[in-house]
């Protein structure tokens, strides 16, 4: 039998914070978890694209365009970690399904870090794939070198995703954002988690290296660390299943 499927999508305003909600999930889904994808700097939803089908059987999955990426309106002020975090609960919350699961990607990785630590209760598991920033890249020209270099490992339609998203957002808007990014303790942060926390990291991510990845796993009082073969930083593109099969299976 054919499961029906439901998928809407609408805009939620905390303050003057303008989010994107994607929902999908089957008609039978009330049992099964709620999975919020969080995209990094620069980015949208459209790079989830491929791990939101990956886990959509499985559960109830939720995609976001943040504040000032995708084709949300851009923010009058410069946001940091701590307050995007804030109004990002407010959107979790807004879901009424209970603990959800928080995936993030590079920079998301803070925002649903933050959450988790602001919000426990609404969050089950907070996952992190390719986190950032590695204290061997903290400063925008060594993140420029990392990313550059990435560029080279993923695919051309992930290099168009990643091209298109960065002209969307803005030269501005990714700068106002960069320091926040550049600044948010995330080694320090990850201590005071209080659900567990996945790490995923593709094989030959040049932003998330292999030792910071152990670190952050290390200092996380309950962790794992998942290592996605020949994956570079954008794995949830690049090998879908295989990282919906990761946070499948640390549930």
């Amino acid at each position: 039998m054919r499961r029906t499927r439901t998928r809407l999508a609408r805009r939620i305003d905390i303050g003057d914070l303008a989010f994107r909600v994607i929902t999908e999930a089957r008609a039978d889904a009330a049992d099964l978890p709620t999975i919020v994808l969080v995209h990094g700097i620069g980015m949208s939803s459209r790079y989830f694209a491929r791990l939101h089908d990956a886990l959509r059987p499985h559960s109830r999955v939720v995609s976001l365009d943040l504040p000032g990426f995708g084709a949300m309106p851009r923010p009058a002020r410069a946001v940091d970690v701590e307050t995007m975090a804030a109004a990002l609960a407010e959107v979790v919350a807004s879901l009424d399904a209970g603990p959800a699961v928080l995936v993030g990607h590079s920079m998301g990785t803070q925002w649903v870090v933050e959450l988790g630590r602001q919000r426990p209760d609404l969050v089950s598991r907070v996952v992190a794939i390719g986190p950032v920033a590695d204290v061997a890249h903290r400063s925008a020209a060594a993140q420029a070198r990392a990313l550059a270099v990435d560029t080279f490992l993923e695919s051309p339609a992930t290099n168009w995703i990643v091209s298109t998203d960065y002209l969307r957002c803005g030269v501005p808007w990714y700068v106002a954002q960069l320091q926040p990014m550049l600044t948010y303790p995330i080694e320090e942060r990850v201590r005071e988690l209080t659900m567990p926390l996945l790490v995923i990291r593709g094989e030959h991510d040049p932003i998330a290296s292999a030792r910071w990845c152990r670190l952050l796993r290390d200092s996380a009082p309950v962790a794992s660390l998942v290592h996605i073969p020949g994956g570079p930083h954008n794995a949830q593109r690049a090998a879908p299943r295989a990282v919906a099969a990761a946070i499948l299976a640390h549930g």
